[in-house]
């Protein structure tokens, strides 16, 4: 008697070929969810392109190499009207992470400040961190914005009547004007010499808070000291002066700039207090009552105890008020300071019609902004023990 084999054609069930599984499922629909994805965005563009050849418009960056032909009052960087627009791209970039830069720093002293205020058993400043934390949170940052600008620093005096500081720095409705140092050495071996001279103090400074701290103040001093003398030689002081309609020479601070720093800092402080409030409310008790038994006074107790373990809570909603305020500063455009949003969004865009790119570049601007401070604040917390716990 033959002994049945199974032919080679023989069906097998599709069960027993796994396709029939959850994971294979899975995969098949996230690769459908792609394939209409990359369908609707294909068609977009096509439609996209499509419009902007009817209407006559030629797309690329070509236009970044063209002559902008228009000034900007302030920028980090050396600018003049015969530049390109790609210029104009760096001159707003520069601006606008100079004003996110100063705003995370002011807001991130006075919010701490307001909010360990908030919890203070001093009757006045408990009152007066509540008090401006509901002022700022309550009104619109763009309000504060133009209190700012126009009732502050427009009814400034004009230049020829300008508030005077020791014949250096002079304050008027056109800007603060403070001297600028001026290189008389054109070699760069002071940069060297500075550079090793705060290695130097860093590293004795280290060594003394491990051994000796109170001779700390001291050797930073002598720091100071010796970076002074090795760079001051190199450089005189440029003062400004008062010509026919206004000052020349010296670092002009546009009131632009100081009033979008003080909206933004003072708006971004009042959330960052809260933050700080309810970070340190949820240390324990008993974690301050064993600091209070070991002797510690209480500003060591809160830098040394209380802090570090707040910091676990506060840094992820701390990242958040990072983001909004380098986004906010796009309300520049409202009292036009040159930032990237008034400048290439706004005055390259009317000029050149480049609409899709300009804004294309903009938002991965704003987009690499955010995403740089997310990672750097995600290795800070990294590098921190609380978050190993």
């Amino acid at each position: 008697m033959e002994r049945w084999r199974p032919s080679l054609c023989s069906t097998v069930p599709v069960s027993s070929m796994k396709f029939n599984t959850r994971k294979t499922r899975a995969w098949i629909y996230q690769a459908l969810f792609i394939a209409c994805i990359i369908a609707i965005g294909s068609l977009l563009i096509h439609t996209l392109l499509q419009n902007l050849e009817q209407q006559g418009i030629v797309t690329g960056f070509n236009f970044l190499s063209q002559n902008a032909g228009f000034g900007i009052v302030f920028s980090l960087i050396d600018y003049s009207e015969s530049d390109s627009y790609g210029r104009v791209f760096w001159v707003g970039l520069t601006n606008t992470l100079l004003v996110a830069g100063l705003g995370i720093l002011f807001a991130t002293i006075i919010g701490f400040v307001v909010g360990v205020a908030r919890l203070s058993n001093n009757f006045l400043a408990k009152q007066l961190a509540s008090f401006y934390i509901s002022l700022f949170r309550n009104v619109p940052l763009l309000l504060h914005l133009f209190f700012w600008y126009f009732a502050i620093l427009q009814p400034l005096p004009g230049p020829r009547q300008s508030i005077d500081f020791f014949d250096m720095v002079f304050l008027n409705n056109r800007g603060l004007y403070i001297p600028k140092l001026i290189s008389e050495d054109q070699s760069n071996g002071w940069l060297w010499l500075m550079a090793g001279l705060i290695v130097i103090t860093l590293v004795l400074i280290r060594v003394l808070r491990s051994t000796h701290k109170k001779y700390v103040w001291f050797a930073s001093i002598i720091g100071a000291i010796m970076i002074w003398i090795g760079v001051a030689p190199t450089y005189t002081a440029e003062i400004p002066t008062l010509t026919r309609f206004n000052f020349s020479g010296g670092i002009v601070i546009i009131p632009e700039l100081t009033a979008l720093v003080l909206a933004l800092s003072l708006y971004t402080a009042s959330y960052i207090a809260e933050i700080v409030r309810a970070g340190i409310s949820s240390v324990d008790k008993g974690q301050v009552e064993a600091a209070q038994s070991l002797g510690l006074r209480p500003n060591h107790t809160l830098r040394l105890i209380i802090i570090p373990q707040a910091m676990r809570l506060i840094v992820p909603p701390l990242t958040n008020q990072y983001l909004n305020l380098t986004k906010n500063s796009s309300l520049a455009a409202a009292i036009a300071y040159p930032d990237l949003v008034s400048i290439f969004a706004g005055t390259t865009l009317n000029q050149t019609g480049q609409a899709v790119e300009i804004l294309f570049i903009t938002m991965l601007v704003y987009l690499s902004i955010s995403l740089s401070i997310s990672f750097s604040m995600s290795l800070y917390e990294r590098s921190k023990q609380w978050s190993k716990t």
